[in-house]
């Protein structure tokens, strides 16, 4: 539906709004190409100029990258998301491992206590998906369905800041992710994520917290493993 037609300035950002919020609601995911500028120009009423002052800010704020001969792609899903990637994109595995772990135990053992009959649904959906998209051998695939999945299991502690934070991280996590899997997903790397979910339906903190601080060790135990450690 075309948007109505404030002031130059107002309909900017109003434009601006109207992208961030497709990419925020997921409609637009990271990774993803955005439509061109004249199918935005048609889809919202507006002029080009004002779809492409909409696009370069927000490939300023973080959220998209315009590549010449390519097309604009998403790369983060709000501006602080972009700020984390690119503080963190070159950061020692063992970190993001320690962090992931630290937060996705805390919202396990929260989402145990706090868990409705709609997270537990979604959890239970996502993790088939998580389990359909390994026997696919998509590996990227694989790393969307485990990073959705995860992302649930911290939105069903009911902790806006807690989810917010995660979700803000999330491209950081999955870069750390592809690179933890590989190009090709392995039979001995798989981890079963069904104990998370039973503990989490079942109500016990404690094993749902400890389920989810050991995943980010399991998959590739070596990168962790000091200089000169066997293995």
């Amino acid at each position: 539906m075309p948007l109505t037609h404030p002031r130059r300035s107002a309909l900017s950002e109003q434009v601006i709004a109207t992208l961030r919020n497709q990419i925020a609601s997921g409609e637009w995911p990271v990774g993803s190409r955005i439509p061109t500028e004249p199918e935005l120009v048609e889809q919202l009423g507006v002029a080009r100029n004002t779809v492409r002052e909409a696009v370069r800010a927000l490939a300023h704020n973080g959220l998209l990258d315009i590549r010449q001969g390519s097309g604009t792609y998403v790369v983060a899903t709000s501006e602080l998301a972009g700020v984390m990637h690119r503080r963190f994109a070159g950061a020692d595995p063992r970190h993001i491992a320690e962090l992931r772990s630290t937060l996705e135990s805390g919202a396990a053992g929260l989402a145990a206590e706090r868990r409705s009959e709609k997270d537990l649904k979604q959890l239970d959906a996502l993790l088939l998906r998580r389990e359909q998209a390994w026997a696919s051998g998509d590996a990227e695939e694989f790393v969307a369905a485990d990073a959705t999945f995860h992302l649930a299991v911290v939105a069903a502690s009911h902790n806006d800041v807690m989810t917010a934070t995660y979700a803000d991280l999330g491209e950081v996590l999955r870069d750390w992710l592809r690179e933890d899997v590989g190009r090709e997903l392995t039979p001995g790397s798989f981890m079963d994520h069904a104990p998370l979910v039973d503990a989490i339906r079942a109500g016990d903190t404690a094993a749902a917290a400890a389920e989810a601080a050991r995943y980010p060790f399991q998959c590739r135990p070596e990168r962790f493993s000091p200089p000169g450690a066997g293995g």
